[in-house]
């Protein structure tokens, strides 16, 4: 198998599903509360991805203006049958349920969607026997909110995706090898056998991948001798959290599996759940994955978007919490400036006025020029509601240059640091670094997070320099991952350009 790099796609982008079609690579993750979700990546090499576009272009799609952090899109699947392109996926905390959607073309546009009634649980898979019957896989998770109720284990029936309907009660089907969360099932027909392949133990530091088979796709299943196929690879492994998996033919003809897993920075993983790869052998009608090894891509990205561009936010990586950018920022309200209205109450809101990026790269720089003579707001770092990082902007006391204000925000802790410049526009930079070298990861050290303003004359200032594990997936939020951008907490601030820059390696 030639080289593949790891993480496959970086920063948040957990719970992949993968199908090739033509000799084209699709593939899907998990987007939570963000909106537009489900993003959807192009390949044609399995090395190089594209993010062409997103399956929820719409809130009504979801349904999740009124889910919390943590809740809203989870763990989709894609699948292609007859011509049409099927994204499967049970939506937390949202009336809308258990909803598949379908294209012509994945690049979009994507259906409103059909309720699958009376599937209630999480993760689900969609597969059709050899007559063309669909066949719903889930985990029947039951869940308040983000609290999990109760866990019986994966269950499945055939069902009408035309009217929504299930054909028959759920069955229960292999649930594993005992660990905790059964859940993320996927069937496949190989060799005359189903196999139906899952994730356990969590998705914490036990998530494994365990796979059983049987002689059609209603099993009975049975579990392979050697699982998990896929073990839990320790709190001192580079590479952890290692599960979730789904299988595809790779361009040179090996099975793949592509998983989520997170990776440390000293101590903490701060990009949350990255999209992994690793190969498969078959061995006496098994697979066995190899390692998942973490291996970042070489080059750097560059990204730059000038707000006198009125195409700069049609590129499909741009996220807001249960809105769409769309409804937060607008171009062309003032000339040469992207736009944000405060209507929320900032980046720590339920629904705040912000629209980011993901953040792909260990060592990465996010920046950005506003002018915030008519209101307050600047550049900031979103875990969830209550983990959050800001450079604040506006206009100064005296009336004469701008107050630039760091905050550094966690559950009933606010600490900042505020310094006032010349000038009426100002550059904001936030910079993420690696741990300071030299220190063991278990001494606590996470990456390092710095709050940068820049004034009119070219004058640079750090106001802080931030401990990075508060803002990591084992502190803050468990699911998703670190998004940076611009927001507004009152009044009307404009800005003028966004840049992200990953570094190399990292």
């Amino acid at each position: 198998m030639s080289r593949l790099p790891n993480p496959l796609i970086s920063g948040f982008n957990p719970d992949p599903s993968c199908i090739v079609v033509d000799g084209t690579y699709y593939l899907i993750t998990s987007s939570f509360e963000y909106l537009p979700g489900i993003p959807i990546y192009r390949s044609t090499d399995f090395v190089t991805w594209e993010h062409i576009g997103n399956v929820v272009t719409r809130e009504e799609q979801a349904g999740i203006a009124a889910t919390p952090a943590g809740a809203g899109v989870w763990a989709p699947t894609i699948r292609h049958h007859d011509g049409l392109f099927h994204v499967i996926v049970c939506v937390a905390a949202s009336p809308r349920g258990c909803v598949v959607f379908t294209a012509r073309d994945p690049a979009g546009p994507w259906s409103e969607g059909v309720t699958i009634d009376g599937v209630s649980g999480i993760d689900p898979d969609l597969a059709w026997d050899e007559s063309g019957t669909a066949y719903i896989t889930y985990s029947d998770l039951e869940l308040d909110g983000t609290v999990v109720v109760a866990h019986r284990g994966i269950l499945q029936a055939r069902a009408d995706l035309v009217t929504g309907t299930l054909l028959e009660t759920p069955r229960r089907l292999w649930s594993g090898t005992g660990l905790v969360a059964p859940e993320g099932p996927h069937l496949y027909r190989r060799d005359g056998h189903w196999y139906l392949l899952i994730a356990e133990g969590g998705t914490g530091w036990a998530h494994s991948v365990s796979i059983a088979r049987g002689p059609g796709i209603e099993g009975p299943f049975e579990g392979a001798p050697g699982n998990p196929i896929l073990r839990p690879s320790g709190t001192g492994a580079p590479v952890g959290c290692a599960g979730h998996a789904d299988l595809v033919r790779g361009p040179d003809g090996q099975d793949l599996l592509v998983l989520l897993a997170t990776r440390k920075a000293g101590s903490h993983s701060p990009l949350g759940r990255e999209t992994y790869v690793t190969a498969v052998e078959w061995v006496d009608g098994w697979p066995q994955p190899a390692p998942v090894e973490l291996d970042p891509r070489p080059e750097p990205l560059e990204e730059y978007f000038d707000f006198a561009d009125d195409s700069a936010l049609n590129d499909p990586g741009w996220l807001a919490v249960g809105r769409t950018p769309a409804e937060i920022a607008s171009l062309g309200e003032w000339p040469g400036c992207l736009t944000v209205r405060a209507t929320s109450g900032g980046l720590g809101a339920f629904r705040p006025d912000f629209i980011g990026r993901r953040q792909r790269h260990v060592a990465s720089v996010f920046e950005t020029r506003v002018d915030a003579c008519d209101g307050r707001g600047g550049l900031g770092l979103r875990s969830d509601d209550d983990f959050t990082v800001a450079l604040a902007a506006e206009r100064a006391p005296s009336g004469a240059g701008t107050l630039v204000t760091a905050r550094a925000s966690l559950p009933t802790i606010s600490q900042s640091w505020s310094v006032q410049v010349a000038g009426d526009e100002v550059l904001l930079r936030l910079e993420t670094d690696h741990p300071l070298p030299g220190g063991p990861p278990w001494t606590g050290a996470g990456d390092r997070i710095r709050l940068i303003v820049v004034d009119e004359a070219g004058a640079e200032t750090r106001l802080a320099e931030l401990d990075g594990r508060f803002w990591a997936v084992e502190t803050a939020a468990p699911f998703t991952g670190r998004v940076a951008g611009v927001f507004a907490e009152e009044g009307v601030v404009r800005f003028a350009h966004f840049r992200y820059h990953g570094e190399g390696g990292s």
